[in-house]
């Protein structure tokens, strides 16, 4: 049975909408309560309002700090309307029942993303009143209804034309539930940022993680599945997100995602944030099947593709640069096909090309992101990963060495050492343990994810073919053994550079040295598990 609403506290920061959900509330015969600014707005709108300092007799104070915080407020939200002695208090202290609460919180998720905010501008955004308010009234869910976004507007009026102006329980059972996940956000959101703001002042010994780590997420869209068909999964964004990432893309265009096409699209993301200059990188299960730089995008592309044109069929796509003409002509020729693509931005004739064409048109999904690179990526960010039971937090591996150690007899060119750092970029974005061989800053050939680093090495060789013979090789671990230094160079892999720190360096070095083939240690590891 629905319960019918006789009066509403209206007290928000975003005003989207508030007129015209507080006029359709008048016309339901709803008396509105309101506060500061709300107040304001609505008695400016010609709307019947009284202001809350009024209802309970007590003014606003130290700057607006305190003005719900009181009884006539939390006690008309909070009464169990069916318990006599709760009946009998709000009878002996004149307290009317607030039966709606529409509240969003002050914006401080907004303000800490903005380039200047100071902390003392911060910390006056954290508010106390309502999630004070929200709480309370998604707790007495049984009597109260609480509506927290602007968006939950249409779906109130909605219930309340279909119950002749009241709501169900089960509707206020799932606001209540949308109020304390609103909550729960906007607390992980204030308790994150006051650990970045302190950490680095914070002791020599102290952990760089906080004792207690909270995170939420806004459901973006329920998937088909997951990463199986018998799998359930939906798809969720983090807020505030300051650099640009795949999960706050435009999709401009095909098939709804999937939960592997996310996955996969942001890996491609992530490796092409690693360049400045033209990029394309090619993912296939997560892992690099083409990557490679060029003086254009569709060169870059042309270039990428041809690392491994087989596991490249049904690929994401990530570019550095709008995605053009010539590498939208490219892709829809002959029997290419990708599933999703992530680029900056797409140009018109480009994108026309990609959407008009049968088999790509209604398919392959086109997301803009805007202009990414090295310099737009967070610093300090963290990056969790669940278990059964827990999960994992740790810094987000943005290392890009460009220095590395000379250990063996024979000493690397300059343009081997560049070709060294770039393949060494690109390992540390492939499943471990990772081989990368590449030439011209071209992928030729990936080993990953394999149980041997040799058997890695063997795959990468094998997957380049007669390309191996005149590459360069990267590893994002150190050999175990000189088996895998043996079988690159016997590939014809003409310098080297791994990490290093194994007992057997010397006699990995070694048989570098017997082949004249420069080896170098970065003296970084990059696993990704």
């Amino acid at each position: 049975m629905a319960r019918p609403i006789h009066r509403a506290l209206l007290s928000v920061s975003d005003k989207t909408g508030l007129e015209n959900f507080a006029r359709q509330l008048h016309d339901y015969g709803v008396e509105i309560l309101s506060t500061g600014g709300t107040y304001k707005a609505l008695d400016a709108a010609g709307i019947p309002v009284v202001e809350v300092s009024a209802h309970t007799g007590f003014p606003e104070m130290m700057d607006g700090r305190v003005k719900t915080l009181h009884p006539m407020i939390h006690g008309g939200i909070l009464a169990v309307r069916d318990n006599t002695d709760h009946a009998a208090a709000m009878d002996e202290h004149a307290i009317s029942p607030i039966d709606l609460v529409v509240v969003n919180l002050y914006p401080f998720e907004e303000t800490i993303a903005k380039e200047g905010s100071t902390r003392a501008e911060c910390v006056e955004q954290i508010d106390i009143g309502g999630p004070s308010m929200v709480r309370s009234a998604a707790k007495n869910h049984k009597f109260v209804s609480i509506v927290t976004e602007p968006e939950q507007y249409s779906e109130v009026l909605g219930e309340m034309q279909s119950h002749d102006g009241g709501m169900t329980l089960e509707f206020r059972r799932t606001l209540a539930q949308k109020a304390f996940a609103r909550t729960a956000a906007y607390d992980a959101a204030v308790a994150t940022w006051l650990f970045e703001q302190d950490r680095g002042e914070a002791a020599e010994d102290a952990s760089p993680f906080p004792d207690s780590f909270a995170s939420s997420g806004k459901k973006v869209m329920d998937l088909r599945y997951g990463e199986n068909p018998h799998q359930a999964a939906a798809f969720y964004s983090t807020d505030p997100v300051h650099e640009p990432c795949v999960a706050h893309s435009e999709v401009l265009s095909g098939k709804a995602l999937s939960f592997n096409n996310l996955v996969d699209l942001d890996a491609a993301h992530a490796l092409a944030a690693e360049f400045d200059e033209p990029f394309v990188a090619v993912i296939k299960h997560t892992n690099p099947c083409g990557a490679a730089v060029g003086s254009t995008i569709s060169e870059a592309l042309e270039r990428a593709w041809s690392g491994d044109p087989v596991s490249a069929f049904g690929s994401v796509l990530a570019f550095t640069r709008p995605v053009d003409l010539a590498s939208a002509t490219f892709l829809v020729e002959g029997n290419r096909f990708v599933e999703a693509i992530v680029a900056p931005d797409f140009d018109e004739d480009a994108f026309e090309h990609l959407t008009q064409k049968p088999k790509w048109g209604k398919n392959v999904r086109l997301l803009s992101c805007g202009a990414f690179g090295p310099s737009q990526r967070q610093e300090g960010g963290l990056e969790w990963k669940r278990l059964t039971g827990g999960f994992l937090i740790q810094d987000r591996d943005l290392t890009a060495e460009t220095e590395f150690e000379g250990v063996s007899e024979a000493k690397a060119s300059s343009d081997q050492i560049a070709e060294l750092a770039f393949a060494n970029r690109i390992a540390k974005h492939v499943k471990s343990n990772a081989i990368v061989l590449t030439a011209d800053r071209t992928v030729v050939g990936v080993g990953a994810g394999q149980m041997s680093r040799v058997d890695s090495v063997r795959l990468a060789a094998h997957k380049a073919g007669d390309r191996a013979s005149g590459s360069v090789l990267a590893s994002d671990a150190f050999f175990p053994f000189p088996d895998g230094v043996e079988a690159a160079i016997d590939a014809g892999v003409t310098a080297i550079v791994q990490p290093g720190g194994s007992r057997r360096d010397d006699e990995v070095v070694a048989a570098a040295n017997a082949k004249k083939v420069p080896m170098l240690f970065s003296g970084v590891r990059h696993f990704k598990h």
